[in-house]
């Protein structure tokens, strides 16, 4: 008899004791309890978003000049985006598919535009029970920071101002070898990874026409996470990383992460973050990092670069891309602090972030709230202010500030 069933039956002893049984006949089906509590092969799950936003545009902005001008815009924006992200995954013996697809639509002053991607999408092989096999889109998730990842090698950069979301990942084979002992050193595990680039598969990663090699050593020892990372081949750079997470008390983690890229449009540089964060006995979250970006810019790069923004050519379309990049520059702090349920109002999240660029003293400041009043209803509510001076990152972006509420609807048949 399966646990769960015993501990119903007794369950239903003690609140149907013996005299209530001897007056009448009952009868508990265990097949039909057993077939319930079974675990389905199969689960689909994801949400439904709908963003209307209000965006205040910087007219004088040398990216705004560039790219909009002669747009008629004005200096306010109206958008309204919708988004469909589903994901399912169905298991048979040994085998697990695993798919995740993400499609857009958004609507402004310009018009109408969309996409639609699979942003996962892999087959898991478990030949034994520590060593699976995957093939196919997936994201690795390596590296310990929150914001940044600098030793993420075969991952997308995550968007800064939503570091939680969901990303696209890159075709591979990846395989997981895990021990676990009994010493200081608790678990090792190694992940190797094939990634190939042609013209149509993963050329977002990089050169086409070469297969890239890259594998990951984790090891718990000390109570501490480290990890090691390295990536060859000829689509990118050759690069070494290294990443560590320890818990310095039961609510305070600090972790580190570094990334050394041997050559590329600049000499061989370094890369790097320190982190922390901290949870309060009322349940307050602080998060800080710092990111040494090392192939960014310098101040007076930068300030070249925005002076040499201008419109037409495709020496000018290369540099306007550039700038609309995250991490344009060297140094950056994170910062955010979300208090759960404040003033005991269930299901309330406030919360509120900045990204400071330490360089050029500009930055973005991102307060909002989270809400659920429903199991399957999440309401965000958002505002983003960019403060900066002329030829600074945040003082040159196309927006002064935007206002947003996300409403999104989970749905899930397990």
């Amino acid at each position: 008899m399966k646990p769960f069933a015993a501990l119903l039956l007794l369950a239903v002893w003690i609140s149907h004791p013996p005299t209530a049984f001897s007056q009448t006949d009952y009868e508990v089906d265990l097949s039909k309890i057993q077939k319930e509590i079974e675990k389905k092969p199969y689960a689909l799950n994801g949400f439904l978003e709908f963003t209307p936003a209000f965006l205040g545009l910087d007219t004088t902005s040398k990216l705004y000049q560039a790219q909009l001008a002669g747009s008629n815009l004005g200096k306010t924006m109206g958008q309204y985006n919708f988004r469909l992200r589903p994901e399912g995954s169905y298991q048979k013996g040994i085998a697990r598919f695993y798919a995740m697809g993400d499609g857009y639509l958004k609507k402004d002053d310009r018009g109408w535009s969309g996409k639609a991607k699979l942003f996962q999408g892999y087959l898991s092989l478990k030949f034994r029970p520590n060593a699976p096999v995957d093939i196919g889109k997936r994201v690795a998730r390596w590296g310990k920071g929150y914001a940044w990842n600098p030793a993420a090698f075969i991952d997308r950069p995550k968007d800064l101002e939503d570091p939680q979301e969901a990303l696209e990942g890159f075709s591979m084979l990846s395989a997981d070898f895990t021990k676990s002992f009994a010493g200081p050193l608790k678990t090792l595990s190694f992940t190797p990874v094939i990634l190939p680039v042609t013209k149509d598969l993963n050329n977002a990663f990089g050169k086409p026409g070469h297969v890239n090699v890259a594998g990951k050593l984790y090891g718990l020892i000390w109570d501490t996470d480290v990890d090691f990372m390295f990536l060859a081949g000829a689509s990118r750079s050759a690069r070494y990383g290294l990443d560590f997470s320890r818990n310095i008390r039961a609510n305070s983690e600090v972790h580190g992460e570094w990334a050394w890229l041997t050559s590329g449009e600049r000499p061989a540089t370094m890369s790097g973050l320190i982190g922390f964060r901290y949870l309060t006995a009322d349940e307050t979250t602080f998060i800080a990092e710092y990111y040494r970006n090392g192939p960014g810019l310098d101040e007076e790069e930068a300030r070249t670069l925005y002076k040499n923004i201008g419109v037409g050519g495709s020496e000018n379309q290369s540099l306007q891309k550039l700038v609309t990049t995250q991490n344009l520059m060297r140094n950056y702090l994170y910062l955010r602090a979300s208090k759960k349920e404040p003033f005991q109002i269930l299901y309330l999240t406030p919360e509120i972030s900045s990204i400071i660029n330490l360089d050029d003293h500009s930055f973005q400041v991102l307060p909002g709230f989270t809400y659920s009043p429903l199991t399957n209803l999440q309401l965000r509510l958002r505002a983003t202010f960019l403060v900066g001076a002329a030829n600074t990152e945040y003082g040159e972006k196309q927006t002064n500030y935007r206002l947003e509420l996300r409403v999104r609807y989970f749905f899930q048949k397990p």
